[in-house]
């Protein structure tokens, strides 16, 4: 057994320890909920509040080593943040990477012929089982007649793109002007030449998900659904 092998293993005995003795949803809106879970510890019983999520995947694509990066307002923050094409994975039982594929064409109006995986980052996990797949494209094009792009709303009617060379973007995060963390993942991850496959199993269970895909057709938007 390899020492990464031997370490998973143990990280996945020691969850065991921590054993789910009651859940309550207490909030359920379009795009997360909010489960109460009561768990045993090794010191007794506690109470954990979690932020259900669909999960996520995010797109740094790259054209003459420059990546594309958009300008978009997040209420949370009050503010502009630059970021790379993301969406949700709210399409019942879609696969993560068609869905990076329809979220490259949605946000940044352009398609890709070649697709690796960069890695996956868990956003929050004191609170949050968010998990974001971060792929690389290339081999960028304009063709996107296999998709049906919405008309843009909200925030997303707002959003600016640009293309940023590489060198530029990772000063941008070193100095500060990115601060996004899965854009700073991504950022990096391109920084340190990763290229992954992108058959890699995506470790992410959804309990948002796990809930609302039964209720509508493969494809269908869960959002609406409770």
């Amino acid at each position: 057994m390899s020492h990464d092998s031997h370490r998973r293993t143990a990280d996945n005995q020691q969850d065991l320890d921590y054993t789910v003795k009651n859940s309550e949803v207490i909030f359920d809106g379009p795009i997360l909920a909010v489960r109460q879970d009561t768990i045993e510890t090794s010191t007794g019983e506690a109470k954990r509040d979690v932020v259900e999520h669909f999960g996520s995947v995010a797109i740094a694509a790259l054209k003459d080593d420059h990546l594309l990066m958009v300008r978009q307002y997040r209420h949370a923050v009050g503010r502009y943040l630059w970021e790379i094409p993301a969406g949700l994975l709210d399409m019942a039982r879609e696969d993560p990477l068609t869905a990076a594929q329809r979220e490259l064409a949605e946000e940044g109006a352009v398609a890709a012929r070649k697709w690796s995986l960069l890695g996956d980052v868990i956003s929050s996990p004191g609170f949050s089982e968010e998990m974001c797949r971060i792929f690389k494209a290339q081999d960028i094009h304009e063709d996107l007649s296999d998709f049906d792009i919405p008309e843009a709303a909200d925030e997303e009617a707002d959003m600016q793109h640009q293309w940023i060379p590489l060198s530029q973007a990772l000063a941008w995060v070193q100095d500060g002007t990115v601060d996004n963390a899965i854009a700073v993942a991504a950022i990096l991850h391109l920084a340190a030449d990763t290229e992954r496959s992108i058959e890699e199993e995506f470790a992410f269970s959804s309990a948002l998900g796990s809930r609302r895909a039964p209720k509508v057709a493969p494809g269908e938007d869960m959002k609406p659904v409770r």
